[in-house]
C-alpha cells in the first residue's frame, strides 16, 4: 500500500503527517509537530536567524527519521510565508537538503490556500452553500471562498500572528497604543477584501491551523466548560476573547487550556485578526478544523498516484478551471487553443510507442497547448520568452513549481529556436526530465503546425508508424486546402528524426 509524507514548514510551527492510501482513502499513521518560530525576526529584518534555522533543521531531522522508519514513498516538503520573505532562504534550503536529502518547495500564498482547500474538501462533508476557509499562520492569512467544493475566490494577506507580534507588540501585556496601531493595520488589510467576502454571501466559515485551535480553547475557557473543547466560536465570543487576551500578560495567557506556552506569545495578534475578519466581513463565527496544508499535500500525492480518488477529480477540475481562466485573462483565442490541444492529444496517443513519454506528460502537454500564446498579451516581439515567464511564474493552480517549469518549457520553443541543454528554461528542469521535455516540445510543434492556418482546414489526421517511419496523412475539409499545414509539419521533419530516430513523411488526400 502506498504511503505518503507531508512536511509543512510554517513561520511558527513545523508539521509532519504520514498517511497510507487504503482502498482509495488516506489513513493517518503518524503525526508530529514542533513550534520552531522560523519566521521570528524575518518580517522585520528580512533574514532568517541562525538559531531558528538550526532549531527547524533539528526538527526536520527527526521527521526524516520517522519517514525512514515507516518507509514512505514520496515525501513532499513545502515552506510558506517566512521563506517567501527571507532573503537568505536559499541558505536554509541548502541546509535542509544536506541534512535530510529533501528538496524543499517554497509555495505561494495562493497555492497554500488551494492546498488547504483541497485538504478540507477531500476529508470533510461540506454543504453546497458558499464557505469561507481561513488559515491564519505565522506569516500570512489565506482566505478561500468555496462553493460546491470549487474555489470561487482566493486571497493571501500579510496578517500572520508571528509577523504582527514582531511588528507591533513590544510589551507584556501589550500597551493600548500598540494594540490600536495593530488593529488599524489589520483593519486596513481586511477592508481590502471584505467586500468580496460579503458579496459571496458566505454561510459557513471553517478555520484551520494552531491559532484557530487556540481560540477555540479560549472559547471553552470563556464558557467555563474547559473540560469539553468546543470547535465553534461566535462573533460575539471572538470580540470578548480578543479584548480579554490583550489585557493579560503572557504568563496568564499560558494558563488558558488549549493555548499552549508558545502560542500564548502570539495569540493576541491572531485573536485580533479573527475579530476583525468576523466583524468587517459580517460573519456569524467560525468552526475549527484540525485539517490543514499537510492534508492537502497528502491528497495531492494520493491523486497523482491514483487519479480515480476523490481528490484526483478535484485536482483535475481545479487545474482545468485555472487554465481556462488564464486563457481568458491573457486574451488567448479559446477555439484555437482547444484545436491545438485536441491535435496534441491525438499525437500523444497515436505516437505513444514512438515517444515513450510517461503518462503525466499528457496533462502537461495539454496545458502547454492551451497556454502557448499567453506571451502575446505582453508583446508579440519575444512572445515565446514572455510565454515561458508567464507560465512558470503565474498562479496556474494545481501544479508544483517544477511541473509549471516543464509546461512552460514545452510551450516556449514553438518558434525558430529549438531547445538546447544550455538554455535557461532547460537548465531549470531536473536533468532526468530534459529528454522527455524535448520530445513533448516536438509534439506541440506538430500540433500547432496542424492548426497553423486557424481555419480548421484539417478535418482529420491519419497516423501510421512502422519500419522506422512515421507518416501523417492530412484529410482536408471540403473545398479547403492544407498546403500551409503540410509545409509547417515538413519543416520539423529533421527535428523529428533527431528526437525520435524515425523519418517523418506527410501527405494529403
Amino acid at each position: 500500500m502506498p504511503t505518503f509524507a507531508a512536511v509543512d514548514i510554517g513561520s511558527n510551527s513545523v508539521r509532519l503527517k504520514i498517511a497510507r492510501l487504503i482502498r482509495g482513502r488516506l489513513r493517518a499513521i503518524h503525526e508530529d509537530r514542533e513550534v520552531t518560530r522560523l519566521g521570528e525576526g524575518v518580517f522585520r529584518s528580512g533574514f532568517l536567524t541562525p538559531e531558528s534555522m538550526a532549531e527547524t533543521v533539528k526538527v526536520l531531522r527527526r521527521f526524516h527519521r520517522a519517514t525512514q522508519q515507516v518507509v514512505t514513498d514520496p515525501v513532499r516538503v513545502v515552506a510558506t510565508s517566512a521563506l517567501r520573505d527571507a532573503r537568505n532562504a536559499q541558505a536554509f534550503l541548502e541546509w535542509v537538503r544536506s541534512a535530510t536529502g529533501w528538496k524543499l518547495e517554497i509555495i505561494s500564498g495562493l497555492e497554500e490556500a488551494r492546498l488547504i482547500h483541497l485538504g478540507l474538501v477531500s476529508n470533510l462533508r461540506i454543504n453546497n452553500a458558499p464557505t469561507l476557509m481561513i488559515d491564519l499562520g505565522g506569516g500570512s492569512c489565506e482566505l478561500t471562498i468555496s462553493s460546491r467544493s470549487h474555489i470561487r475566490d482566493m486571497v493571501s494577506v500579510p496578517l500572520g500572528a508571528v509577523r504582527l507580534t514582531d511588528e507591533f507588540l513590544s510589551h507584556d501585556p501589550p500597551r493600548k497604543g500598540e494594540i490600536k496601531r495593530m488593529q488599524g493595520f489589520v483593519a486596513r488589510e481586511v477592508n481590502r477584501i471584505a467586500s468580496r467576502v460579503v458579496a459571496a454571501r458566505v454561510q459557513n466559515v471553517i478555520a484551520t491551523s494552531g491559532t484557530a485551535a487556540a481560540l477555540a480553547g479560549a472559547a471553552s475557557h470563556l464558557r467555563k466548560n474547559g473540560r469539553r473543547q468546543v470547535t465553534t466560536v461566535s462573533r460575539a465570543e471572538m470580540a470578548r476573547i480578543a479584548k480579554q487576551l490583550a489585557r493579560l500578560p503572557v504568563d496568564k495567557r499560558r494558563q488558558i487550556e488549549g493555548i499552549g506556552p508558545r502560542r500564548a506569545e502570539i495569540i493576541v495578534a491572531g485573536a485580533i485578526v479573527y475579530h476583525e475578519l468576523l466583524e468587517r466581513c459580517h460573519l456569524k463565527g467560525f468552526r475549527y478544523s484540525a485539517l490543514g496544508l499537510r492534508d492537502g499535500l497528502l491528497a495531492q500525492m494520493a491523486a497523482e498516484h491514483d487519479r480515480s480518488t476523490r481528490s484526483g477529480k478535484q485536482i483535475a477540475s481545479e487545474r482545468w478551471e485555472s487554465i481556462t481562466r488564464a486563457v481568458s485573462h491573457y486574451r488567448v483565442e479559446m477555439r484555437h487553443a482547444l484545436d491545438v490541444r485536441d491535435s496534441a492529444m491525438l499525437l500523444f496517443s497515436a505516437l505513444r510507442p514512438v515517444h515513450g513519454l510517461p503518462p503525466e506528460y499528457r496533462e502537461w502537454l495539454s496545458a502547454a497547448a492551451m497556454l502557448y500564446e499567453v506571451g502575446d498579451y505582453v508583446n508579440r516581439n519575444g512572445h515565446h520568452r514572455h510565454t515561458y515567464y508567464i507560465i512558470s511564474n503565474s498562479e496556474i493552480l494545481g501544479y508544483t513549481p517544477q511541473q509549471r517549469r516543464i509546461i512552460a518549457a514545452i510551450a516556449r520553443y514553438l518558434g525558430k529556436s529549438r531547445p538546447t541543454i544550455e538554455d535557461g528554461p532547460m537548465k531549470a528542469i531536473d536533468p532526468a526530465e530534459r529528454v522527455n521535455v524535448q520530445k513533448a516540445i516536438l509534439l506541440l510543434r506538430l500540433a500547432r503546425a496542424l492548426n497553423l492556418g486557424r481555419s480548421r482546414a484539417v478535418q482529420k489526421v491519419r497516423i501510421n508508424h512502422r519500419e522506422g517511419q512515421v507518416r501523417l496523412t492530412l484529410v482536408p475539409r471540403q473545398r479547403m486546402g492544407v498546403d500551409l499545414e503540410l509545409w509547417a509539419v515538413e519543416k520539423d521533419a529533421a527535428y523529428f528524426r533527431e528526437a525520435f530516430g524515425r523519418a517523418l513523411s506527410t501527405a494529403a488526400v
